[in-house]
């Protein structure tokens, strides 16, 4: 279960103010799942609040699409003039925020908001009100501000100069109202078990904890008279969670209680920093925390950097498999204490990583040799090559392992665990290419096979043999760059690793060499085919550069293993 989804990743959760009619929301989600691509994740209708939030997940354009696509067929089915719920809501689209998931900022996901509102307003002639970190003003941050008087108080909203709509016209649209987008972080809903039925006690550490602490009493915490501000607001003692809200309850069905938590900003507090404090703060008042409990999705990033923090504070290297982090997060976090944490259904990648896109790496050692001996052109070299470059790396990984586990270097530990974690990280994105190559070779396969039996088919047929052999051309040069960039961390786990361990080194040279001259025979096959020269000499000249540089890094680090072995 490696690193599997290197693409950039966001989440869109719509709100719809249709939560009755399951053929109106079917319309809608239909059109979300009509875009390549977009994986849906969840429908959850409410038929008092007549509304839906739809979970939808996927690259950048591809969301902004499917995106437009919901508000479009809401506002052409939903009528706000009949709608009627206890939810407040303003508009058939109320609300919509995009949500950076994997390898892709805020600020990125703030353009895309910008881009989907002004599309929405533009077309749809829909007012547009951007919220969050998308907010063109401090006082539009906030969903409830924007949202204030509701879809029956619009006319008069749209009148005022402070309300104009960030995209859109100013008038009103009687049927689909107004819709308010924007981006956030994504929520964790989190539960974390005690070993007490107390709801008093449970609320008593939820308050301890979540940044809205409790209200200022006189004498006892409880039952003492309120303490008021100068404006007679009642005083609040923060608690030690920021961008947490937190609530004590008591679970029937599990027979104990529970602090349940929202985590709004996971880059303010993460769900270890929360479950480490939680236990801190229970532990004050006689109370065990046994276990906790992940409601809904959790990014990977968030588990890895559980796994890191739990390595880190047992004195061990973080530079371990992405499996091992998972499975460290999971057992200190207890999150496997009232039933199986599935990775593969709970981390939202793993949940919607394409079927078959790790196929190769997923086979045990004798499987893979055996599909590469078949009379399958693929997996070929190109795969071969990037998998020597991962075992490459991988011994130097080892080899920083067991020196940051060497008793007599623990003042190394830190260094050893740093250059275990790059190699790691090397070793994830080189594993990504195996498979990667033989999707680039069979693309170019399929390319081949398009007809060409009219001047547009041939026409068509060339284009998409281009393009397919420029990706053929990539992939295995990104091989060579992935796998010569291991050199520096395989020489230095030479000169400075376990002594017992650096023929390990040597051999993690010799793969990382091969991979990189693998690569390179690669792309000069590929290019043979390619038409732009331009590209073709440019890309030659990078690839002869990256075989020359690993070839001397090779033999640097083969002679520096000599000399200490007395060689």
């Amino acid at each position: 279960m490696y690193l599997c989804f290197m693409k950039q990743l966001i989440e869109c959760v719509p709100n719809f103010s249709e939560g009755r009619d399951l053929s109106i929301i079917k319309q809608i989600t239909d059109q979300i799942e009509s875009v390549e691509g977009i994986r849906l994740l969840d429908v959850d209708p409410g038929k008092a609040t007549n509304r839906t939030v739809v979970t939808f997940v996927g690259e950048p354009a591809q969301v902004v699409e499917a995106a437009y696509l919901a508000i479009k067929k809401a506002g052409e089915i939903i009528d706000m003039r009949q709608h009627s719920g206890e939810h407040a809501r303003m508009g058939a689209t109320d609300v919509c925020p995009l949500i950076p998931v994997a390898n892709i900022s805020m600020e990125e996901t703030v353009e895309l908001a910008k881009k989907l509102g002004e599309r929405v307003g533009k077309e749809l002639n829909i007012p547009v009100y951007l919220y969050e970190s998308a907010a063109s003003k401090p006082e539009r941050r906030n969903l409830a501000t924007i949202r204030a008087g509701e879809y029956e108080g619009l006319p008069a909203k749209l009148q005022d100069p402070n309300w104009k709509p960030d995209f859109g016209p100013a008038t009103f649209n009687a049927q689909s109202g107004a819709t308010v987008i924007g981006a956030r972080d994504f929520l964790v809903a989190y539960n974390i078990n005690l070993n007490t039925k107390s709801t008093r006690l449970a609320n008593a550490i939820a308050f301890d904890v979540r940044e809205a602490g409790r209200i200022k009493r006189e004498g006892h915490p409880v039952l003492g008279e309120v303490i008021n501000d100068e404006n007679g607001e009642p005083i609040r003692i923060p608690g030690t969670l920021k961008s947490v809200k937190a609530v004590g309850w008591y679970i029937e069905e599990y027979g104990f209680a529970q602090i349940s938590m929202n985590l709004t900003n996971i880059n303010v507090t993460s769900v270890h920093r929360a479950f480490d404090e939680v236990v801190r703060a229970a532990q004050e008042r006689g109370v065990r925390v046994t276990g906790s409990e992940l409601v809904g999705l959790i990014p990977l990033r968030c588990m890895l950097e559980a796994g890191r923090h739990y390595l880190a504070k047992m004195g061990r290297s973080e530079g371990v498999s992405e499996e091992e982090l998972i499975e460290t997060a999971i057992r200190s976090m207890g999150l496997n204490e009232l039933g199986p944490f599935d990775p593969k259904k709970k981390i939202i990648e793993y949940l919607i990583a394409p079927e078959g896109h790790n196929r190769l790496v997923s086979m045990d050692l004798r499987a893979f040799a055996n599909e590469t001996a078949s009379e399958s052109p693929a997996p070929g070299g190109g795969s071969i090559a990037a998998y020597a470059g991962a075992m490459g790396v991988s011994l130097a990984a080892m080899v920083a392992n067991l020196s940051a586990a060497k008793r007599g270097w623990e003042e190394q530990t830190g260094y050893f665990s740093e250059m275990a974690s790059k190699a790691q990280a090397l070793k994830e994105a080189l594993l990504y290419k195996v498979d990667e190559d033989t999707r680039a070779f069979d693309a170019i396969m399929n390319a081949f096979a398009l007809p060409k039996n009219s001047d547009q088919e041939k026409k068509a047929r060339s284009l998409a043999i281009q393009e397919a052999t420029k990706i053929a051309i990539e992939v295995p040069l990104q091989t060579m760059r992935l796998a010569n960039e291991a050199f520096e961390i395989i020489q230095a786990m030479a000169e400075k690793g376990n002594p017992n361990s650096i023929t390990d080194a040597a051999v993690g040279a010799l793969c990382a060499r091969a991979a990189v001259y693998g690569g390179w025979l690669n792309v000069k096959v590929n290019l043979g085919g390619f038409k732009d020269q331009s590209y073709a000499a440019a890309t030659l000249a990078e690839a002869a550069a990256i075989l020359a540089e690993a070839q001397a890094q090779e033999a640097v680090i083969l002679d520096l293993v000599a000399k200490r072995l007395g060689a």
